[in-house]
Protein backbone atom coordinates (compact mmCIF):
# COMPACT_ATOMS: atom_id res chain seq x y z
CA UNK A 1 0.00 0.00 0.00
CA UNK A 2 1.54 3.26 -1.17
CA UNK A 3 0.59 6.38 0.78
CA UNK A 4 1.00 9.96 -0.36
CA UNK A 5 2.58 12.52 1.96
CA UNK A 6 -0.68 13.68 3.58
CA UNK A 7 -1.97 10.13 4.11
CA UNK A 8 1.36 9.13 5.59
CA UNK A 9 1.38 12.11 7.99
CA UNK A 10 -2.11 11.19 9.20
CA UNK A 11 -1.13 7.54 9.65
CA UNK A 12 2.01 8.55 11.57
CA UNK A 13 -0.04 10.71 13.93
CA UNK A 14 -2.47 7.87 14.58
CA UNK A 15 0.32 5.35 15.17
CA UNK A 16 2.25 7.69 17.48
CA UNK A 17 -0.80 8.48 19.61
CA UNK A 18 -1.82 4.81 19.79
CA UNK A 19 1.54 3.06 20.15
CA UNK A 20 3.19 5.61 22.44
CA UNK A 21 -0.03 5.73 24.48
CA UNK A 22 -0.37 9.52 24.39
CA UNK A 23 -3.48 10.24 26.43
CA UNK A 24 -3.65 14.03 26.35
CA UNK A 25 -3.64 14.52 22.59
CA UNK A 26 -5.49 13.30 19.51
CA UNK A 27 -3.94 12.79 16.07
CA UNK A 28 -5.88 15.82 14.80
CA UNK A 29 -4.23 18.05 17.40
CA UNK A 30 -0.69 17.25 16.26
CA UNK A 31 0.76 19.97 14.05
CA UNK A 32 2.73 18.64 11.07
CA UNK A 33 5.66 20.95 11.84
CA UNK A 34 5.65 20.89 15.64
CA UNK A 35 8.74 19.33 17.22
CA UNK A 36 8.18 15.74 18.28
CA UNK A 37 10.55 16.09 21.24
CA UNK A 38 10.84 18.73 23.95
CA UNK A 39 8.46 21.68 23.68
CA UNK A 40 6.31 20.22 20.89
CA UNK A 41 4.77 16.80 21.43
CA UNK A 42 6.97 16.23 24.47
CA UNK A 43 8.40 12.85 23.53
CA UNK A 44 11.53 11.64 25.33
CA UNK A 45 14.48 9.35 24.60
CA UNK A 46 12.52 6.19 25.47
CA UNK A 47 9.84 7.28 23.02
CA UNK A 48 12.57 7.71 20.39
CA UNK A 49 13.63 4.08 20.80
CA UNK A 50 10.02 2.94 20.50
CA UNK A 51 9.52 5.18 17.48
CA UNK A 52 12.46 3.55 15.67
CA UNK A 53 10.81 0.15 16.18
CA UNK A 54 7.37 1.48 15.15
CA UNK A 55 8.75 2.94 11.90
CA UNK A 56 10.53 -0.32 11.09
CA UNK A 57 7.45 -2.44 11.87
CA UNK A 58 4.87 -0.30 10.08
CA UNK A 59 6.83 1.06 7.12
CA UNK A 60 9.83 -1.25 6.66
CA UNK A 61 12.22 1.67 7.10
CA UNK A 62 15.27 1.46 9.34
CA UNK A 63 16.75 4.42 11.14
CA UNK A 64 20.42 3.56 11.27
CA UNK A 65 21.94 5.95 13.79
CA UNK A 66 21.18 8.82 16.16
CA UNK A 67 22.13 11.50 13.64
CA UNK A 68 19.73 10.11 11.06
CA UNK A 69 17.05 9.76 13.74
CA UNK A 70 17.54 13.31 14.97
CA UNK A 71 16.88 14.68 11.48
CA UNK A 72 13.96 12.35 10.78
CA UNK A 73 12.28 12.95 14.14
CA UNK A 74 12.20 16.75 13.96
CA UNK A 75 8.46 16.73 13.15
CA UNK A 76 5.71 14.68 11.55
CA UNK A 77 6.54 16.45 8.28
CA UNK A 78 10.24 15.50 8.34
CA UNK A 79 9.46 11.95 9.45
CA UNK A 80 6.94 11.41 6.64
CA UNK A 81 9.39 12.76 4.05
CA UNK A 82 12.18 10.59 5.47
CA UNK A 83 9.99 7.46 5.19
CA UNK A 84 8.91 8.25 1.62
CA UNK A 85 12.50 8.99 0.54
CA UNK A 86 13.80 5.80 2.12
CA UNK A 87 11.02 3.72 0.53
CA UNK A 88 11.91 5.18 -2.90
CA UNK A 89 15.60 4.37 -2.34
CA UNK A 90 14.70 0.79 -1.41
CA UNK A 91 12.57 0.41 -4.55
CA UNK A 92 15.42 1.68 -6.73
CA UNK A 93 18.03 -0.64 -5.27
Amino acid sequence: MKLDLNELKQKLKEIIVRDLKLIDITPEEIDDNAPLFGEGLGLDSLDAVELVVIIQKNFGVQIIDMEEGRKAFESIETLAKFILDRQKEDQNS
